[in-house]
């Protein structure tokens, strides 16, 4: 079995226990971007440390970082701040599981980004792929007090968080693979542990730049409320590194595509953890999701 496999598989677990910290966290104590702050300042110390761990227990050297790598790194950084506070947003608008699919949208658009990005050609079964994923989108949009129409459906403020989050997640994934392919090292795993290394330092300087400026209540908060903030902390860098060593040891396409098992994982965590109710509509959605997934890999 490829490595990308297992990895991605324990990346799309330790992601599924993140987000049902992050939803606890957002729903008691911590707005939105103070959730997504706990994500960063908890993680970054501790991926630092496992950095320097492998590099001494290896005696491999740093590789240098040119200013593509910089680029790519900032711009995934970003949009992967930008995502996460769409997701932990949109986690009060819908149940878990439901705000997790909307999420997920992101392997679809994935293909896109690599499209207009990489110049990665979509065969027609790709783009049979995207259809069934948009009808997905449509069905789980719909809810029984919501607004009349597709259009107002589709522009209520759920489903533009869960669809800007997928947009965002997939600039994210194609941005860190190719800052990962800028570093002239053999060695997958040190590859990744620099590239993430960079990424969540600069993510967390973003953010705290921005709390400074528009919450800072928010970072004594992100404090206080470390006993469970630093478990997405853990759960963060362990999600993040496999992230990035499938990312580095695979196109981005077929990582997201595997790492949809998380809508498994997420409907299971909403009905027994969150002890939440899941329409037949929303089953039905995910479905769809799932059924386009499956017509995605097998185009790729």
């Amino acid at each position: 079995m490829p490595l990308w496999i297992p990895v991605t598989l324990a990346a799309a677990s330790f992601q599924t226990v993140r987000f049902m910290l992050q939803k606890v966290l957002s729903s008691v104590t911590l707005s939105a971007a103070g959730a997504t702050f706990s994500r960063f300042v908890y993680s970054a110390p501790l991926i630092l440390l496992l950095l320097w761990a492998y590099v001494a227990a290896t005696g491999a050297e740093l590789p240098a970082l040119s200013a593509r790598f910089w680029g790519f790194a900032a711009i995934g950084g970003l949009s992967q701040i930008l995502a996460t506070v769409c997701v932990v947003a949109l986690f009060k608008e819908r149940n878990f599981a439901v705000g997790i699919t909307f999420k997920k949208t992101e392997v679809i658009q994935t293909a896109i980004v690599g499209l207009v990005v990489l110049g990665d050609e979509v065969s027609p079964l790709g783009w049979l792929a995207i259809l069934i994923g948009l009808a997905a989108v449509l069905v789980l949009s719909k809810t029984k007090d919501g607004p009349k129409g597709i259009w107002r459906q589709l522009t209520g403020r759920a489903p533009l968080l869960g669809l800007g989050s997928g947009v965002l997640f997939a600039f994210s994934a194609v941005s860190y693979r190719g800052a990962s392919l800028q570093l002239l090292e053999p060695d997958a795993v040190l590859r990744a542990a620099v590239t993430l290394g960079v990424v969540v330092c600069l993510q967390t300087a973003m953010m705290l730049v921005w709390l400074v400026m528009r919450d800072p209540g928010q970072i004594a908060r992100v404090w206080a409320a470390r006993r469970v903030a630093v478990w997405v902390g853990l759960t963060s860098m362990g999600g993040s590194f496999c992230w990035f060593l499938a990312f580095t040891l695979q196109n981005a396409a077929y990582v997201k595509a595997l790492g949809q098992v998380e809508l498994l994982l997420s409907l299971l965590a909403s009905l027994v953890f969150f002890k939440e109710d899941v329409t037949r509509r929303e089953i039905i959605g995910m479905a769809l999701l799932v059924l386009s997934i499956l017509a995605l890999i097998l185009a790729l």
